[in-house]
């Protein structure tokens, strides 16, 4: 017998106007300031499990598996909330972050900007890569 969970997210799931690769782009924003924190993606596995345990998981595509957000690094993410958008095919997740978002050690993967003169950091890390990766 099917749980109602299972139901719900099959019902989320069938909404989902995944890529012909299977994937789905969803962007994480912190749930409480706004703040854009990172893009990946997802496959149907990955959004089911996120919205089975609240515990954001992604696909990385350039491993072929899931990614569960925080398992090597610790900076985790709990979903809060998720957004569908008007033609399905992308996420917004909302979110909880544990420390930071991008592996570079900063808060946010958006922390470069467009000026006059080129790119521009506009974030230092918060936490050296390495520290964050350390095996």
């Amino acid at each position: 017998m099917r749980s109602q969970v299972a139901d719900d997210i099959d019902a989320v799931l069938k909404e989902v106007a995944f890529n012909a690769d299977g994937l789905v782009a969803a962007i994480a924003q912190q749930h409480d300031t706004g703040e854009v924190l990172m893009m990946a993606w997802m496959n149907a596995e990955a959004l089911a499990e996120t919205l089975a345990t609240r515990r954001v998981c992604y696909f990385s595509r350039s491993r072929g598996k899931l990614w569960r957000k925080g398992e090597s690094s610790g900076q985790t993410q709990r979903l809060v909330d998720l957004r569908l958008d008007c033609d399905g095919d992308a996420l917004l997740l909302l979110v909880d972050q544990t420390g930071v978002a991008c592996h570079t050690g900063r808060r946010s993967c958006f922390y470069r900007a467009a000026r006059p003169e080129g790119l521009v950091e506009i974030a230092a890390p918060e936490v050296s890569p390495d520290a964050l990766y350390r095996s």
